[in-house]
């Protein structure tokens, strides 16, 4: 048997395979059939972008993590068409029976009764309100938001009943909701966190291709900042000799646009991800892949990953003490060390409970379903 073809590029993707989720019963292996040659020329073929209605039962996701200033989320999508080959999401997909690959970035599930299951949550009568993360597992303003308009939605309701929320995304979309947006950050009740992780657009392109280039995401922080809605800056993740030498820059750009602070994560590698984002590697930067791989470990006791709280966003050892001294000094000398509470500042103690309760979210009808009606 021959053996396989090194793995290639696609055009607009992060991952360059579909690897198999850790449930799946059947393995798949590629191997070379002699039929196609390198000297065809031939791109792999373009994946296309599936996304599909879902009715989910619940919306809020609650966590405890030590490490997270968070204790509410919610996610109007399964899936990130931005394909960001580092995601920490993508091993979700793996429970869905898909693959945490080009499956994450190509499959996607909209929960389209999302704000109607807000309105019953917020109604509940032992519902107490705190801040909300919107777009944690995935991005909130992907590029099907624009069709589907679930997170506007969601913050409509959120506006109406005064309850603060909190956004993260790498798209400049969250611009259409300024309108919603300034007025809920006037009251206190809303900010916003834009990731940053190149300045670099070749770079970008590959890392996270379906994102907004970073000098407009630079211009979305400065649009917010100029509506009167608070911005940080997420530089995530740090990728040692990938977007590590320009950390400094990044910050500075970022404080330039208009963000008030700022806070670092360094590459994580959890389950799928791992042999995902060393495939990338091979295919984008295979001179300095064994280096920055050496470097991951070096920050994780020698492990590909430690998942262990204390340590999995900002690693240990002489390298990770490194980039946090470095993190540091930057953001003193730029004056956005400021860093604890900005969820707790939100203001809660507005909220009002929903006048329109939906009696049915979360339930599927028939022709919503896309069933015939049995005497029609």
């Amino acid at each position: 048997m021959l053996p396989p073809r090194p793995l290639a590029a696609r055009k607009g993707r992060g991952a360059v395979s579909n690897i198999q989720g850790r449930y799946e019963v059947n393995g798949r292996e590629s191997f070379d059939d002699g039929w196609t040659h390198d000297e065809d020329g031939d791109e792999p073929a373009p994946f296309k972008t599936h996304v599909t209605d879902e009715f989910a039962k619940t919306i809020l996701s609650r966590n405890a993590s030590p490490d997270i200033p968070f204790n509410v989320s919610l996610n109007p999508y399964r899936g990130c068409e931005h394909g960001c080959i580092y995601c920490f999401a993508r091993p979700t997909h793996s429970y869905l029976g898909l693959s945490p690959g080009l499956d994450f970035e190509s499959r996607i599930f909209a929960k389209v009764n999302a704000p109607d299951l807000l309105r019953r949550e917020l109604s509940r009568p032992s519902y107490v309100p705190e801040s909300i993360a919107i777009g944690v597992n995935t991005d909130a303003y992907q590029p099907c938001e624009r069709e589907f308009n679930i997170t506007r939605r969601v913050l409509e309701v959120l506006n109406e009943c005064e309850h603060p929320a909190a956004l993260i995304t790498k798209n400049s979309l969250i611009e259409r909701d300024i309108d919603l947006l300034a007025p809920m950050a006037e009251r206190k009740q809303a900010i916003a966190a834009i990731t940053l992780t190149t300045l670099d657009p070749e770079i970008s392109r590959t890392l996270e291709p379906r994102a907004a280039a970073p000098a407009r995401r630079l211009r979305t922080i400065r649009t917010l900042t100029e509506a009167g809605i608070p911005v940080r800056v997420s530089v995530a993740p740090v990728i040692p000799f990938v977007t590590e030498p320009e950390l400094e820059r990044v910050l500075e750009a970022a404080r330039e646009a208009g963000a008030l602070s700022a806070h670092y994560v360094v590459l994580r590698l959890p389950w799928e991800v791992n042999p995902l984002f060393q495939e990338w590697l091979q295919a984008h930067f295979p001179d300095r892949a064994r280096r920055v791989m050496n470097r991951v470990r070096e920050m994780r006791g020698g492990k590909d990953y430690d998942s262990d709280f204390s340590l999995r966003m900002h690693g240990e050892g002489v390298w990770a003490d490194l980039i946090r001294q470095r993190f540091e000094k930057a953001v003193k000398r730029l004056g956005m060390n400021m860093t604890s509470g900005r969820f707790a500042e939100l203001d809660t103690s507005r909220f009002r409970r929903p006048l329109v309760v939906p009696t049915t979210a979360g339930k599927r009808s028939g022709n919503a379903a896309g069933q015939l009606d049995l005497f029609s």
